[in-house]
């Protein structure tokens, strides 16, 4: 059972016909905002492993393992795979959500899935887990990660070729959802539309943000599918910088079928942007 279906993804290309993978939060739903269902309750029940984000991005599944009582399914229990194990994590704060704003961000950006080359210790991690229940399937496993890889690894040179004319480039983003993918691709974020989730930003932050893009030439801003687009369009319309719409999740937008081809749409996406934005 994976938290959202961008874990799912890579677990699903880990496991392939070893592991059936379900997802709790439904494509195209906002993880961030999700709120467990009762129906959650009895799916989880089934399941032999846990894979979550981690980060404090997916702390709502502490609610429904409690009511289970399943300790091992606890963070840090032998069932349970916390898929940000080994990833350098950016944004790193000392804070409990739970006790403090319960804001996804407390322990850190837990975006890291949109940087393709975390894949590769998000992989890792889950093929442990996945092992350690069933260990005379190592061999499956591990051919499946390696295949998996090696196809991550080709489509990485490329998303960075499509990408590199625009290298520095300034850009601002609705939610601060793209650290990962930025530095990946060494662009530049010089803002955020959304200072805190779900709170409106304040008419002073607005027009400061518009001054910076003015002063830095920004060139795009990104804007997440299932987010509201009416801020994006009036900076948009107030700077004359174009609006592009990327996937941050697995099955945010059709295209977005699985790992990889959400990091297709959105380097496809983002690069035809620039590239208009630069004639």
């Amino acid at each position: 059972m994976a938290t959202t279906s961008d874990v799912a993804s890579l677990a699903s290309a880990v496991g392939g016909d070893v592991v059936e993978v379900k997802t709790i939060v439904p494509p195209g739903t906002d993880p961030e905002a999700f709120e467990p269902r009762v129906s959650d309750l009895l799916t989880l029940s089934d399941a032999d492993l846990i894979v979550r984000v981690g980060l404090g991005y997916d702390l709502w599944i502490d609610k429904l393992i409690i009511q289970l009582h399943r300790p091992e399914f606890q963070a840090g229990g032998r069932r349970s795979v916390d898929a940000s194990t080994g990833v350098p994590v950016l944004e790193v704060r000392g804070r409990n959500p739970v006790t403090e704003d319960g804001h996804a961000h407390g322990l850190g950006n837990p975006h890291y899935w949109l940087d393709p080359a975390n894949a590769d210790a998000v992989t890792a991690i889950i093929a442990e887990g996945i092992i350690g229940l069933i260990p005379a399937a190592r061999d499956t496993i591990v051919a499946n990660r390696n295949r998996f890889l090696a196809t991550l690894h080709e489509r990485i040179v490329a998303w960075m070729q499509q990408l590199a004319p625009y290298r520095g480039t300034a850009l601002v983003a609705y939610h601060n959802s793209w650290p990962y993918f930025a530095r990946r691709s060494h662009l530049n974020l010089i803002g955020f539309i959304e200072t805190k989730e779900g709170v409106a930003p304040s008419v002073a932050h607005l027009s400061s943000l518009i001054a910076v893009m003015r002063q830095s030439g920004a060139r795009a801003i990104l804007q997440e599918a299932y987010e509201p687009k009416n801020l994006s369009e009036m900076l948009s319309a107030r700077t004359g910088v174009p609006l592009v719409v990327l996937a941050p999740t697995v099955g945010s937008v059709p295209e977005a079928r699985d790992y990889l081809t959400l990091m297709d749409f959105n380097v496809g996406a983002l690069a035809r942007t620039l590239a208009t934005a630069s004639q």
